[in-house]
C-alpha cells in the first residue's frame, strides 16, 4: 500500500476514533492537548536529531541529478551539484518546515477556530509522517540509502509511479550541454 493511501486510511480511521473522545470534558481536552505537544515534541527533535548526524557524517560524495520539471517553477529542470550531506540537510530542512507549518495551522483552528478534532487527527499522522520521512529512515533507523531510500528522493504520488529526479547519465549529460549552450550566450 502506498503512503497516500496509508495516510488516507489512518486519517479516516483516527477520525472515526475521534468522535469518540468526549473533547467537551476538560481533563480529556488536556491529555489530547499534551498527546499533541508531545508528537510535535517528538517530531522536532528527531529531525533536529537528523541535523546532527547528518551534520556529523559529513559525507561530502558528490550528488548529480536532473532536477524534476515543474510548471511552477522557472528554475526547475535544471542540473543540481550537490553533496549527500547538503542533500541530506535539505530535505530535513523541508521536514521541520512541513512540521512549523503544521504547527502553526494546528494553533490557529485550535485556539482561534476552536477545532479539538484535530489535534487527535495530526498527533498521529505526525508520528507516521514521521516514521515515514527519508532522512530519519536513513539516520536514525540505520536503514541503507538504496532502493526508495537512495538520493535524490523520489517524492511519493498517490496515483502510481513516484516521480522525481533524473539521475541517469544521458539525462546529466544533456543538462550539462544545456548548461555551456547558456554560458556561449
Amino acid at each position: 500500500m502506498n503512503s497516500g493511501i496509508q495516510n488516507i486510511v489512518i486519517s479516516l480511521g483516527a477520525m472515526q476514533v475521534a468522535r469518540r473522545i468526549p473533547f467537551d470534558d476538560p481533563e480529556v481536552l488536556n491529555y489530547v492537548r499534551i498527546g499533541y505537544v508531545t508528537s510535535q515534541v517528538i517530531i522536532l527533535g528527531a529531525y533536529f536529531f537528523v541535523s546532527y548526524k547528518v551534520r556529523q557524517k559529513n559525507d561530502q560524495t558528490v550528488l548529480k541529478y536532473v532536477d524534476a520539471q515543474n510548471p511552477m517553477s522557472p528554475d526547475s529542470g535544471g542540473l543540481v551539484t550537490t553533496t549527500v550531506r547538503d542533500y541530506d540537510l535539505s530535505e530535513t530542512s523541508k521536514l521541520l518546515r512541513a512540521a512549523y507549518f503544521g504547527v502553526a495551522m494546528m494553533a490557529f483552528f485550535h485556539l482561534y477556530m476552536k477545532y479539538t478534532q484535530p489535534l487527535f487527527i495530526q498527533a498521529l499522522m505526525g508520528l507516521k509522517n514521521l516514521y515515514d520521512a527519508k532522512p530519519v529512515a536513513i539516520h536514525i533507523l540505520g536503514k541503507a540509502a538504496e532502493g526508495d531510500l537512495k538520493r535524490p528522493f523520489k517524492a511519493a504520488s498517490m496515483f502510481g509511479a513516484a516521480a522525481g529526479p533524473q539521475t541517469d547519465a544521458a539525462s546529466i549529460t544533456e543538462a550539462e550541454k544545456k548548461i555551456g549552450a547558456k554560458k556561449e550566450d
